[in-house]
């Protein structure tokens, strides 16, 4: 029997939990189960485990786990949901010879090397350079930003905190949005209009700035709204994606990615059709003495639905990766 390995991405709401066979990258037994049925991480593993016929003397020897919070110490604490626990308890509770635990976005960064080029769908043009670095950009329930590196023998990732850079108004509508933000959270960094609820408090200011009252009460109803041609809406999905042209062309710049930048998260999917039309690409490549540097490299919007599971697939045995 060839025994398969355990990987999992892992966030506030939802385990994804797969099955993955040595020498491949291709998730399968894949299931989510909800984090708030389950007391532990142990318990949840078990179940899945169970529940698609590998449980007891079946049960893999190695795994790689991928969580949506820090997990540099040994003890690790889940921000959005109760769990929490030891590596060292963990990898003695499931009899594991190998167990590897990374950030979720780490996972979100390796996996993009393995998806394959039907989930992808560019933005723009460009062309990507070999053996370079590669930004891994993700608007979701924060921003993610990372970057990957083709070294000699393996993936490289290159973690960073990139989400929480300070945001740079480039015009006036911008200043009044910055006043809004500021108003409320103090510093303003770019996660906090680049996320599901900076999408909301994004449409909330425009609301405010043209003096009327909000309708909408959630993201999903904000781009619903656009859909259907609310102006205010409208302007905020522009603007949004206009801003995240802007972040992106600067991390870009930071990190050098000449190997293309990978559009991740939940949001971005569901924002394909406005993309081709909005200001995304003008201000990713609008950059000054830098202008043509950044229109040459490529973009596209990761549609795969398990690109953290590949991640933690090639995480399993990339000596990079400890």
């Amino acid at each position: 029997m060839t025994r398969p390995a355990l990987i999992g991405d892992i966030g506030g709401t939802n385990a994804r939990f797969a099955l993955v066979t040595p020498g491949s990258f291709a998730p399968h037994d894949i299931l989510s189960l909800p984090c708030a049925d389950y007391p532990s991480l142990v318990d949840a593993v078990d179940d899945y485990l169970v529940r698609v016929g590998h449980g007891g003397e079946r049960a893999p020897r190695e795994a790689c786990l991928a969580f949506a919070c820090p997990v540099h110490d040994d003890w690790v604490k889940m921000t959005n949901n109760a769990w929490a626990f030891s590596k060292a308890e963990v990898q003695q509770s499931l009899n594991l010879k190998l167990f590897k635990v990374i950030n979720d976005f780490t996972a979100q960064a390796l996996g993009v090397p393995h998806v394959a080029t039907e989930d992808l769908v560019p933005v723009g043009g460009g062309s990507a350079q070999a053996h370079s670095i590669r930004l891994v950009i993700g608007p979701g329930t924060g921003l993610g930003v990372a970057g990957v590196f083709p070294g000699q023998h393996a993936w490289i990732p290159l973690p960073t905190e990139g989400g929480h850079v300070t945001f740079a108004p480039t015009d006036e509508r911008e200043q009044n949005l910055l006043r809004y933000f500021h108003s409320r959270y103090g510093r303003v960094s770019v996660e906090r209009i680049l996320c599901g609820q900076g999408l909301l408090d994004l449409y909330c200011a425009h609301a405010s700035l043209k003096g009327v009252n909000p309708h909408y009460q959630s993201p999903a109803e904000v781009t619903a709204g656009a859909a259907e041609s609310d102006a205010i809406a409208v302007d905020t999905v522009q603007r949004f994606l206009k801003i995240l042209g802007d972040v992106c062309g600067d991390a870009a710049l930071t990190i050098g990615a000449r190997g293309g930048v990978y559009l991740c998260g939940g949001i971005l999917p569901r924002l394909i059709d406005w993309l081709p039309d909005s200001r995304f690409r003008a201000a990713f490549a609008d950059k000054g003495r830098m202008s043509a540097y950044n229109a040459d490299i490529p973009s596209w919007v990761v549609t795969a639905p398990w690109t953290g599971l590949l991640g933690a697939a090639e995480a399993l045995h990339n000596e990079e990766v400890e």
